[in-house]
């Protein structure tokens, strides 16, 4: 099985072929990108037979309706998916041969009703249930989303297998796709074992309107063939969580310290509490640990605040892998009252040769 990803933005397209087989299957096109895919399919001498949209996309418009005039193609959703021009409804489970290669369909809702997860091959194409690493993923504010669904979806992961390499429909920061068990070490969603503490993390983020993602969903609803039907800004993560927030009046972010500026305080002996939110088994393996490191998973952290709660008005470090599930752990302690938190900059991967230089 052959997989190439198109398109150069945010948005991302999976084009999906057989070894040496002219038949191509397209996972979530971007109409803006719809002339190009078609050029490039009459150029290469290809057959486009199959469009899978993972979801009714709130951030693009999707290709889906041009591709089907431009090649007759059909069109794979999932069975509650509103878009008038799906040919294929799929349930949860569902098991489909297409151009040779078996694709596996689970239903994964939180994002939106219709949220499908792929798997086929090695890959597991997760749309916008599950992001790469801190990317976390799909925000659960727009129609049909649903924080304690989106929990129980991720629950479903741990059916598979780990070595499976998660490709999302977004990527807003450069990160690498990678295996499932990857993400288990780094997205922070999945570090929630409560279902509770997962939807009180999302409900007290208060995510910010928008409103012109429901036009968008209107306009892939009816499977418009127009790429200006809505108006959709550029260059914005709106699709993850927070990615349309705008900034609380008088409020900031937590503060970050350097992995050097961290060494100073502790060669001056500050009472400070150092706290790994990562994984007992990360803490043994690269980029390793910070000695005297108190160890608690943001998973869990919620649950064992009182274990902490001396440094409630005192310095306290928040320290992960890369930083991601740092900031969620600081946001989480600042809403339990604790005000001096700092998040290490860049994390483990950034502290190095024991003194964070």
């Amino acid at each position: 099985m052959q997989i190439q990803q198109l398109n150069e933005g945010n948005c991302l397209t999976y084009l999906i072929r057989g070894e040496g087989m002219k038949e191509v299957i397209l996972v979530d096109p971007v109409i803006d990108e719809a002339d190009g895919y078609i050029n490039m399919i009459k150029n290469e001498g290809m057959i486009l037979t199959f469009i899978i949209d993972t979801h009714s996309h709130a951030d693009h418009i999707s290709a889906a309706g041009r591709l089907i005039d431009a090649t007759g193609c059909r069109y794979i959703m999932h069975r509650d998916a509103a878009p008038a021009c799906v040919t294929d409804r799929v349930e949860d489970g569902a098991e489909l041969t297409l151009n040779g290669i078996i694709f596996r369909f689970l239903h994964t809702p939180g994002h939106t009703k219709d949220s499908l997860s792929v798997w086929a091959g090695h890959c597991l194409f997760t749309g916008d249930f599950l992001f790469l690493e801190d990317g976390g993923a799909g925000r659960d504010d727009l129609p049909g989303g649903d924080p304690g669904t989106h929990w129980e979806s991720f629950q479903k992961l741990k059916e598979l297998p780990e070595d499976l390499l998660v490709l999302p429909a977004h990527e807003y920061h450069g990160r690498k796709p990678s295996s499932l068990k990857n993400q288990y070490a780094l997205n922070p969603f999945l570090q929630y074992r409560d279902k509770g503490a997962f939807i009180r993390m999302l409900e007290e983020l208060k995510l910010g309107p928008a409103d012109w993602m429901k036009d968008v969903l209107e306009a892939n609803y009816s499977c418009t063939r127009d790429p200006h039907a809505a108006y959709i800004p550029k260059d914005m993560p709106a699709c993850e969580v927070g990615g349309t927030r705008e900034p609380e009046p008088g409020t900031q972010g937590v503060a970050e310290i350097t992995p050097a500026g961290l060494y100073e305080w502790m060669e001056m002996k500050k009472e400070i509490l150092l706290l790994d939110v990562r994984e007992p088994a990360e803490l043994t393996a690269p980029p390793g640990r910070i000695e005297g490191v108190v160890n608690i998973p943001l998973g869990v952290l919620g649950m064992r605040t009182g274990e902490i709660s001396k440094y409630r008005d005192k310095p306290a470090v928040i320290i992960c892998r890369s930083g991601g599930r740092a900031s969620v752990a600081a946001k989480l302690l600042e809403r339990e009252g604790f005000s001096r938190l700092y998040v290490m900059k860049g994390g483990m991967l950034n502290w190095k040769n024991g003194t964070g230089t």
